[in-house]
């Protein structure tokens, strides 16, 4: 079944497209904290990664995505970026997860019932 999945979808790990692809053209250029592994053909026109985990855009960090989009040249994986005092590291986006944010008086949210609301009452 994995193999079939594989074979028809891209969301299930990298297609064999593209693992023919990397492996006849890739150069590996670094991997991240995530285990995502970062590769740009041989003469550095194309850049892509390979996911390792869910194919989901906001696991690469700002170094990397800068890096993917052509917007500097130094590879974070040899070159790491200078960061301020002030910046957190990066977390990828946890909607979907038990992980993600629920405002209060969200249904969700630990503490489900909200304190501040009064029930409106027609004269």
């Amino acid at each position: 079944m994995k193999f079939i999945l594989r074979l028809l979808t891209w969301w299930n790990g990298q297609s064999f497209g593209t693992q023919i692809f990397t492996w006849r053209n890739g150069v590996l250029v670094g991997e991240d904290e995530l285990g995502n592994k970062y590769y740009t053909n041989k003469d550095n026109t194309k850049r892509w990664v390979i996911y390792d985990g869910p194919i989901e855009g906001s696991r690469v960090s700002p170094d990397w995505h800068g890096w993917l989009h052509h917007t500097f040249d130094e590879c974070p994986g040899t070159t790491p970026l200078k960061h301020k005092s002030w910046e957190k590291p990066h977390i990828p986006n946890m909607s979907g997860t038990g992980a993600a944010y629920h405002p209060p008086g969200s249904i969700l949210s630990p503490k489900s019932a909200a304190t501040d609301y009064e029930a409106w009452q027609p004269e």
